[in-house]
């Protein structure tokens, strides 16, 4: 990986973000999340370099820009992931799921 350059800058920003179904639920057995992932990469300013999934957490390397902030991209990835999944697996999250449409657990407040 190299250095991006701008005009007055030079910068390499990654993350390495650990989703988690709600309640731990083993559930991404079910649903095929890579091209869910690669399609919001496609509408960002970021880039997903590596997507490793398990029964119940995706691990994501994430390359960015300086004027996005973690949580803007946090936020985006896990709604219209949820969203998406909704529309495809609704049958299958409602037997896990059954009062909201949900399927990641919120972000813990203290960011290590």
């Amino acid at each position: 990986m190299d250095y991006d350059r701008r005009l007055h800058s030079k910068y390499l920003i990654l993350y390495h973000i650990i989703l988690v179904t709600k309640y731990r639920r083993r559930i991404l057995n079910f649903l095929d999340l890579v091209p869910v992932f690669r399609k919001i990469e496609k509408n960002s300013n970021f880039i997903l370099i590596e997507i490793g999934t398990d029964s119940d957490h995706v691990h994501l390397l994430i390359q960015s820009i300086p004027n996005i902030s973690i949580s803007q991209i946090i936020k985006r990835l896990k709604q219209e992931s949820t969203i998406v999944c909704w529309k495809q697996h609704s049958e299958i999250l409602r037997k896990f799921y059954w009062k909201k449409k949900i399927l990641w657990s919120a972000e813990d407040k203290k960011l290590c």
